[in-house]
């Protein structure tokens, strides 16, 4: 991968798998900050410059494609997710190689999830509370950060963990419940109902930002609002406030019939983020503080 040109004055970020989330970020920190994106599709590289970002081809799955990537910038924004397949993550691992390599990181953020709790019995957890992930999905993110954990250790770069629940916004593709709501899909009834967070896009690349600017070394956050509510009452307030009819209600028993299995996995945990370290270490005011505010403030097209 060959370096871009000059650099210039501004601070440099590297962002790592450049989607929905990454260009919001984008949009946040240009032009203040040189933002160079890596995206592994041809064919997304107008759409970042359009936004004002450097693109850069390169593969996580092709670790002779990410060149010298570490010497780019002395801030990287890990966004890509791990390979839809086994208990690892090989491309955390080839990013950390090619970080290292370059010895210019000083600072990485990673988006994980709040799937590596696993099951929580709709406990409220902190950032304390140890991971035991329950699919592989969530074992993939765990040895993700293991990876970074490490490499922050060796090498002396701050990482800070973001952990993310379900991210919605009515602008982000199949990111708003009104979808599934038009589809009919059932949810758990109440008595077999489980806990759910939530956060905006848009607050989310906020906390990307903040996290960029103000996250601790070796340190884990929840990038959750403030919505406590049950997943059968989230689906249930996006129909009121859509003015669609709520979703069928179905006994845990019954939902294997009439649900996918990713649908049931996410429906098997149930917890409630604390996010205390959101709003107080890396000082964010949340925009969306909950989904109330968040599904309310951008009405999807009409007809669409």
């Amino acid at each position: 991968m060959p370096l871009p040109p000059v650099r210039s004055q501004r601070p440099a970020v590297l962002i790592v798998g450049c989607g929905d989330i990454g260009l919001r970020v984008v949009r946040l920190l240009v032009p203040r900050w040189r933002v160079l994106a890596l995206t592994s599709s041809p064919q997304r590289v107008p759409a970042l410059r359009a936004a004002g970002a450097v693109p850069l081809v390169g593969n996580l799955d092709d670790a002779a494609s990410l060149g010298r990537l570490g010497a780019l910038a002395a801030h990287v924004l890990h966004l890509a997710p791990p390979p839809a397949e086994g208990e690892g993550d090989p491309r955390t691992a080839r990013l950390v190689r090619a970080l290292a390599r370059g010895g210019r990181v000083q600072r990485l953020v990673y988006a994980s999830t709040s799937g590596v709790y696993g099951d929580c019995g709709g406990e409220r957890i902190d950032e304390t509370r140890a991971a035991r992930p329950q699919t592989a999905r969530a074992r993939r993110r765990c040895d993700a950060e293991a990876r970074l954990r490490w490499f922050g250790r060796a090498v002396g770069v701050a990482v800070t963990i973001l952990r993310v629940p379900g991210i919605y916004a009515a602008d982000r593709d199949g990111g708003h419940p009104r979808d599934r709501l038009l589809r009919g899909t059932p949810v758990l009834a109440a008595a077999d109902d489980v806990y759910t967070n939530h956060i905006h896009a848009d607050d989310l690349a906020r906390a990307c930002v903040a996290a960029l600017l103000r996250g601790a070394p070796q340190r884990v956050v929840h990038a959750s609002d403030d919505t406590e509510l049950k997943m059968g009452d989230y689906f249930d307030l996006a129909a009121d406030l859509e003015g669609l009819p709520r979703p069928p209600r179905v006994a845990r028993a019954d939902a294997s019939d009439r649900l996918s299995p990713l649908q049931l996995s996410f429906m098997g945990e149930s917890r409630r983020l604390d996010n205390r370290r959101l709003k107080q270490e890396l000082r964010l005011k949340l925009r969306h503080p909950t989904v109330r505010e968040g599904l309310g403030a951008v009405k999807p097209p009409q007809g669409a």
